[in-house]
């Protein structure tokens, strides 16, 4: 036992000395974008999008409800990843807020087409309230090649 406690210094003294690699970050921003907030942030492969609602090129919500924000929200997230050089396959996960989480089907309906292949991990819940009076907003992350 006594021989494992003077052991003990030397292995967490060597653990300390390995090498570190500096992770890379770099805020992307998009010239005309609103709101105090970078549309991405990539960190290494990983690149986090910010909440994107349903809005159009105006800034201004789609009519018609649920279904066409919940076209428009993935559209923007596609546009959002094309800007990085990547697409849709590349979503490892999504949050998806709803006004009203009982139009989580009719959200459901819309979201799966932009996923016919591998499902990223998902969560969704309802909020008291989004930006605009939107009815979801939807964050993603991806992972680059």
């Amino acid at each position: 036992m006594r021989r494992l406690l003077l052991l003990l210094p030397a292995v967490a003294i060597v653990a300390g000395c390995a090498p570190k690699r500096a992770s890379s970050v770099e805020f992307v921003t998009r010239p005309g974008a609103p709101g105090p907030f970078s549309e991405a942030v990539r960190v290494d492969n990983l690149v986090f999008l910010s909440g994107v609602l349903g809005t159009d090129s105006t800034g201004k919500l789609v009519p018609g409800g649920i279904g066409p924000e919940t076209r428009q929200a993935l559209e923007n997230v596609k546009a959002a990843l094309q800007r990085q050089g990547l697409g849709m396959d590349r979503v490892v996960k999504c949050t998806v807020m709803l006004a009203d989480i009982g139009e989580w089907a009719a959200m459901n309906e819309v979201y799966r087409t932009y996923f016919p292949g591998a499902k990223p991990a998902r969560s969704a819940f309802g909020t008291t309230g989004l930006a605009l009076g939107g009815r979801l907003e939807l964050e993603c992350f991806a992972a680059a090649r």
